[in-house]
């Protein structure tokens, strides 16, 4: 008996057991349940990186404008490397997202 990973949860179980105690996916099969758990655990995934790219963004904004004046040296290097990369990860991720709920991905 080893422990083998559950298709549709991802979560360890016996190779002997014919279901997921988890899930109660049988082994072996890919049921439309299935599919749907991995859509929702992979929407939920984007929702995150959604949310941190977005957090990104906003310190770079707030870095950059610290102190009510343009930054300069170090601090505008920091703050616009911030602003870019959270902007351009919020814009990627809400496409996979759209992609993810069409089904696409």
């Amino acid at each position: 008996m080893a422990l083998i990973e559950c298709s549709a949860c991802k979560k360890r179980i016996s190779s002997l057991a014919k279901s997921c105690q988890f899930c109660g996916v049988s082994q072996g099969e890919e049921s439309e349940g299935t599919q749907k758990i991995r859509q929702i655990n992979r929407a939920s995934q984007l929702q995150t990186h959604s949310f941190i790219a977005l957090t990104l963004f906003i310190a770079g904004v707030m870095i950059w404008f610290w102190g009510g004046e343009a930054a300069e040296g170090t601090r505008l290097y920091i703050g616009g490397a911030c602003f870019v990369f959270g902007f351009i990860g919020y814009l990627i991720t809400r496409i996979r997202i759209i992609l993810n709920r069409r089904g696409k991905v």
